[in-house]
């Protein structure tokens, strides 16, 4: 692969198979392999890297999955998401999954947890907690314990222990993943004319499927192609697209954002892979080392408790400083409880620091784009119209 076009093409054939067939050739092709699935928006990967396992996202179905099944389960003013995922796993696109990973993100993950025991009762399903109290001998201590029963418990699924030496070396992997990551972010908000949002979305959603090693590969293809060609500029407002980490939108929405005239300089899609904001030390107790990573240097979001109220919001604030970025738009998906609860604060924040914002919310099905593109066509025009800058 040496173009773009050749890299996002492999990206999206990935991104549209809701059958996971390079997961289940991987696993195929050497004895002893696990694939253990992981909802949005946070899952420690190492650790079932470490185990001999690929990690596999389990994103929803898209716009691509007609949910028949999935809807019986839950009741109408519930999120796409978890339906869609329900219809993946009683359709067996996720029988060659040994595990199943859904994290601390709302109270509909954690109870779909519940359900796919009950409806999948071959699969090992764990509710994977995070630390709300983020001091060291507290929080710190209660995920050490919470990142060590997950390790026993690939270990058992893998039938071999997974040791301390093997947790570094894959967190030295993921690390440099996460590096590379950091680039095509860093990027994009540079010359994001020469690196659409569609494209990176399709870059990071590849990274969900492949092992890591492939995953870092691809990432570094991209920033050299992408480097050397020449896309025309445009005069787009410049965004930051929020409020997405976990329903993911379907990818007609991203382009119609971009088609509206704005540059998506940044984005909260998949924080799996943006989770830790520099490398875990390979130093020490490596559990200890991801814990000290999670309470200190991780990325916020709506998701993810902020002890200091005046703290608040100005995550945001600073992805809008860091990326350049003119305004921000808040895209939640439709029931999203973290997202829309937190968004009223959110706003107000940015109101605080005089950048403009809009909101709307959508479903990973919505097929209607028009008024999204509108809406975000008039955005994009009255910042070019009206901002002091």
């Amino acid at each position: 692969m040496t173009t773009t076009a050749d890299i996002i093409a492999r990206c999206r054939a990935l991104y549209e198979d809701l059958n996971f067939t390079h997961a289940r050739e991987w696993k195929a092709a050497a004895p002893g392999r696990i694939v253990v699935g992981f909802m949005p928006f946070y899952v420690p990967r190492e650790l079932i890297h470490a185990a001999g396992g690929l990690p596999l996202g389990v994103l929803g179905g898209g716009d691509q999955l007609e949910v028949i099944q999935g809807d019986a389960y839950y009741q109408s003013y519930i999120c796409r998401i978890p339906r869609s995922t329900i219809e993946l796993g009683v359709t067996n696109r996720l029988d060659f999954v040994e595990a199943m990973l859904f994290p601390s993100i709302c109270d509909v993950i954690r109870n779909l947890s519940g359900m796919w025991k009950i409806l999948f009762p071959n699969v090992r399903s764990r509710y994977f907690d995070v630390p709300q109290n983020f001091s060291d001998g507290v929080g710190g201590e209660f995920y050490v314990n919470e990142l060590g029963e997950l390790r026993a418990m690939l270990a058992e699924l893998a039938g071999r222990p997974v040791t301390d030496d093997q947790i570094r070396y894959s967190i030295a992997l993921y690390n440099e993943n996460r590096r590379l990551v950091r680039e095509v972010y860093a990027f994009r908000a540079r010359e994001p004319w020469k690196a659409p949002a569609t494209e990176v979305y399709l870059l990071m959603r590849a990274g969900m499927v492949l092992p890591v090693e492939d995953h870092t590969r691809m990432l570094a293809a991209y920033l050299d192609a992408a480097a050397e060609e020449e896309r025309p500029r445009r005069d787009n407002a410049r965004v930051v697209l929020t409020g997405v980490f976990c329903e993911q939108p379907p990818l007609g929405l991203i382009r119609s954002i971009e088609l509206a005239g704005c540059y998506i300089v940044d984005d909260d899609f998949m924080l799996v892979n943006r989770w830790e904001l520099s490398d875990i030390d390979l130093g020490g107790d490596p559990l200890a080392g991801m814990a000290r990573a999670y309470l200190h240097n991780s990325s916020s979001t709506s998701a993810k408790y902020q002890p200091d109220p005046a703290q608040k919001g100005l995550y945001l604030v600073e992805a809008v400083k860091r990326s350049g970025a003119e305004g921000v738009i808040f895209a939640s998906p439709s029931f999203c409880d973290p997202a829309l609860l937190e968004r009223p604060m959110l706003q107000r924040v940015l109101a605080e620091h005089d950048i403009p914002c809009i909101a709307f919310k959508y479903a990973e099905n919505s097929g209607q784009m028009q008024p999204i593109r509108e809406q975000a066509g008039t955005f994009a025009d009255s910042i070019k119209l009206w901002s002091v800058a």
